[in-house]
């Protein structure tokens, strides 16, 4: 039985921009608050013009085995049929609104006995 691949795309912010990539594995990962991503998939170019955001992506990981995303990061994560070509893009004019990153568990009360 051929052992299925699966290819996700995981969009996220980085440094003001929005970042696109397509990797194999996608995992909660060993620490706390990020997400791993590993074996990234950087999608062949088949035309002449070449994009410079992909190749800028390709430099950025290019040596990267495993990258660890802060979970507050990461916009979406989709799994697709097939790799497509990875991309970094401005934020969109006028969106200077951040969520603020806040604890994934808050600390309970203390009792006084």
């Amino acid at each position: 039985m051929a052992q299925e691949k699966h290819i996700f795309r995981v969009t996220f912010f980085n440094q003001g921009e929005i970042f696109e990539v397509y990797a194999r594995s996608v995992s909660q990962g060993g620490l706390f608050g990020f997400i791993e991503i590993e074996e990234f998939v950087f999608g062949a170019s088949t035309t002449v013009v070449i994009d410079p955001s992909q190749e800028r992506l390709e430099k950025e990981f290019s040596g990267v085995k495993r990258s660890y995303i802060p979970m507050h990061s990461v916009v979406r994560i989709d799994e697709v049929e097939k790799e497509g070509i990875g991309r970094i893009r401005p934020r969109a004019e006028g969106d200077n609104v951040r969520s603020f990153p806040s604890p994934i568990y808050s600390p309970s009360p203390k009792k006084d006995n």
